[in-house]
This record gives C-alpha cells, structure tokens and sequence, in this order.
C-alpha cells in the first residue's frame, strides 16, 4: 500500500467516524437542548467535511489537527449521562482530558467536567420565547436564518412573526423569495413555502407571520397570538428611548435595536457588558458591526496589556445607504457610487466603545474607509499599550484568547498567510485576528481584524436576544477567565 492509500484511507476511516457522530449530535439537541461544540464551533447541522474541518481547525492549538477519534468517546459518553439544555465543548473536553493526570475514564471524566448540566444541577427546558422582526432588510433576513436555524430543539426562541410596509402585489412572495436566496450568504438550508392568503411564510415548519405596519403603535400582537415578545428592529429609523419606546404594544415585553443606541439606551457588545443588562431593562441596543468587531480584542489587550490610547481605522464594505450610482444623498460623500469607489466616511464605534467599556480610560479615535466589497469589513485598531510587549507574546495571548477565553465566541484567530476578504463570509464570531498581519514594536501594537459585518453582526445581535429572553445555556467546560 503506497503512502496515499494510507491517507486516503485514514481519511475514509475518519469520514465514516464523522457520519455516526451526526445523529447523536442531533438527538442531543433535539431531546435534550444540548448544543455540542468543537471549540465553540457549533456542530449542529453540519455535514461529514463540515464536521472534519471544523476537526481541522484545532491546529490553533498545537499545531496538529484534532481526530475525530479522539472527540468520539467524548460525545458517546455524553449520550449516557441524564443532560439538560447546555452547550458543551467536545474540543476542550479532550484538550483538558490530554492535560489530566488522574488517570480518569473518558466517562468519569466526562461526566465530571459537565456535572452542572446533570441530575439534580440541570435547569429546566424553557418554554419558547416569542421573537418578532421589525423590518426584513440585510439584517433582519440573516437574523431570521438564524432565529430559524435555531429553533429545532422547539425551545429557546420562536420567530413568530415580521412587521414590513406594504410593498404592493406579491410582496410576501418576494419577502420569502430574499429569505430564501443571497447572493452574499448563499441558499437558505431547509425549505420554505409561502400562503399568500394569511400572509404566512413557514420556513423549516415554523409559521411565520407577515404583519403590514407603517406606524410600531397600530399593531396590537396579541391579536397574532403572540405574548411577552422581544421585539428587534432592523429599521433604526428610532435610536432613542422615547421612539423605540412605540414597539412597547401589547404582546411585546422587550425591544433590541441592531443599531448604535442613543441617549440613555445601553449598547450592548455580547461577551463584553452582556452581564450588565438589568432585569426589568426593556429597550437595549446590540451597537454597531464595528463596534462588536473591535470591542472584545480592545478588552482582551487591556485586560493584558493596559490601553492609553488607541485609533481604529475601518475599511467597510458598502451598504444600502449608499448609492449604486451617483445621486444625492444627505451625507457627504455617500453619494457617490458605492460599487466604483473608495469613500470616506465617519463612524460611531470608536465613540461606542465608552459605553460597552465604561471602565477603559484610553482615548479611542475613528474614521472609516467604505469599500466596494459587498460583505465583510476589517478594523485596523492602533493601541499605545502601558507596557511593552513581544510580537509572538501578544499572538500567543490572542490565540488562547480565541479557543479558551470567556471571549472565544467573539474572538477568533486565523494565521493562513493568504487569507482575504471573502474568506470570512459566514463568519460567527464578531471579529478574527488576522495574524500575519499583526504589528508589534515596544509598546505600540496594530491588529487587524476581519468581521462579516452582516452575519458575525447578526450572531451577536442573537446572542444577546438569547440572553435577555433567558435560554443563554451555560457552556462546559466552563472557560477560563
């Protein structure tokens, strides 16, 4: 047998491990609420290759890829134990597995490493929570992909239903028809029929309803069977308190805008200041893409490092705002053709980071670039640190920031030396340091920081929806601080 019968053979071995991992992976979260992860990748719903890649991807760690036949014990062990609705990490249970010395079985281990998800120490499943969208624009289609995507447990959140102007004949039709294709994110996973005669769309079995509203005070959602509902606006026509304040109709409880907040309204960067919502809080905000980009790495460097000062310079993929061609528009230079030019523009997240890092003292500046790129923005972030550091140090630390962190959901890390733009779209995390590129000279240092600034954005938006509607499950092995 030559050498590449070997490989392909040890690759068919473990192809076939990864196609009997998939139905337990399904029956967990299906029966159980149990999310299974590989180093906070999410393995629900995920192919053969999805599953080896995703595998692959743990040469972060030490340099050599993560076997599917050493996660498989791990997973099969977590098909015995009594689970209630978690989400657990199969990639940290054989990384601190491989550093234990107790000499324990992959069982006993297992089952002690997720103990608060067992037994007596589960929480309950939770009834679903409402959800409904107002506007159905970028943001809010991506959202709904997700919102969707998540629901097959039949727990945790339920997109009941989405508020859009009337858009004249077969406006529903052509509603579906967006939700269904992309030409940035691709085809939607699953199916989707419309009834024009409710005014329905059901998506993967979940009925979503069409309400036509040009005013958040004529609609009455209770009338649609739906009750104590966080409500999202994708318009952010209103910013402040008191316009946000008009969603707050019967049915609605909470309102999560997916724009910068004004005013009092908190801005919210999940895995930054999430923690900090109060209870009784009904009107947050999930700030900008930019800011839940360059936030997380932003605390990760002053938690270690100290920040005194700091500049952020983002090259932005255009957006809707901006014309195709040139024509009047309100701001400057937005006018001019988006698809043909480099624009530059202002941006609020360099301002937004005092309210998600009241802590931090440092002065951080801002200025934007958009680019015609049609997804996917990078935040080049300027830190004057209060100590002077080494280059593989400062690598070092942001890797095991990304696969070990509390922040590993919003930070990710990708040292491919040919790494580009389109490379992140689909991207989960808020932001990927892109470590090729990172510049270390005493205590200056410059990371660059790719983000979908529509998808990671929206996975943030819906982290924070999962938290405030309380179906956030607690992950194990519980990350480092």
């Amino acid at each position: 047998m030559t050498v590449n019968d070997d490989s392909f053979t040890n690759w068919k071995n473990r192809e076939e491990i990864a196609e009997s991992m998939i139905p337990m992976i399904g029956k967990l979260h299906r029966e159980r609420d149990v999310t299974v992860l590989l180093h906070s990748r999410s393995l629900v719903n995920k192919s053969v290759v999805s599953i080896l890649k995703t595998h692959r991807f743990a040469r972060q760690i030490a340099g050599e890829e993560l076997s599917v036949t050493e996660t498989m014990p791990f997973l099969q062990a977590l098909t015995t134990l009594d689970l209630g609705p978690s989400q657990i990490d199969i990639g940290m249970l054989a990384a601190t597995y491989r550093a234990d010395d107790r000499g324990l079985s992959v069982r006993d281990f297992t089952a002690e490493a997720v103990a608060g998800a067992t037994g007596a120490d589960k929480i309950e499943r939770r009834e679903p929570r409402d959800v409904v969208l107002y506007g159905f624009g970028r943001i809010g289609r991506l959202v709904a992909r997700l919102l969707i995507e998540k629901s097959g447990s039949g727990n945790g959140l339920r997109l009941r239903a989405i508020v859009v102007r009337g858009g004249g004949d077969q406006d529903i039709v052509k509603r579906a028809s967006l939700l269904r294709r992309d030409s940035v994110h691709g085809q939607f996973q699953g199916t989707i029929t419309v009834d024009e005669a409710t005014s329905t769309i059901v998506a993967n079995g979940n009925e979503i309803k069409v309400i036509y509203a040009d005013d958040p005070t004529a609609v009455d959602y209770t009338a649609y069977g739906i009750s104590n509902a966080i409500l999202i606006d994708n318009t952010g026509k209103w910013r402040d308190r008191e316009g946000l304040s008009k969603h707050l109709r019967p049915g609605i409880d909470k309102v999560v805008l997916t724009a910068p907040g004004k005013g009092d309204v908190p801005n919210i960067v999940h895995g930054v200041n999430h923690d900090t919502i109060k209870p009784d809080e009904q009107i947050l905000s999930c700030a900008s893409c930019t800011t839940n980009a360059i936030v997380p790495p932003l605390k990760a460097m002053a938690d270690e490092y100290g920040v005194l000062r700091g500049h952020v310079e983002t090259v932005h993929s255009f957006t809707n705002d901006q014309n195709l061609l040139d024509n009047y528009h309100k701001s400057d230079r937005r006018g001019r053709s988006a698809p043909l030019n480099m624009v530059i523009t202002e941006t609020g997240a360099a301002s937004a980071v005092a309210k998600a890092l009241p802590d931090l003292k440092a002065r951080i500046t801002g200025s934007s670039i958009r680019v015609p790129v049609p997804d996917v923005s990078i935040a080049i972030l300027n830190l004057q640190l209060a100590r002077e550091a080494e280059r593989e140090e400062v690598l070092d630390y942001l890797r095991n920031v990304s696969l070990t962190s509390p922040l590993k959901r919003q930070i990710d890390f990708i040292s491919a030396p040919d790494a580009v733009s389109s490379d992140f779209i689909g991207s989960r995390h808020a932001s990927i340091v892109d470590a090729g590129a990172l510049k270390v000279e005493g205590d200056n240092a410059i990371l660059y920081l790719w983000y979908d600034n529509e998808f990671g954005y929206s996975c943030q938006v819906v982290r924070v929806v999962q938290y405030v509607s309380g179906v956030e499950y607690p992950t194990y092995p519980a990350p480092s601080a």
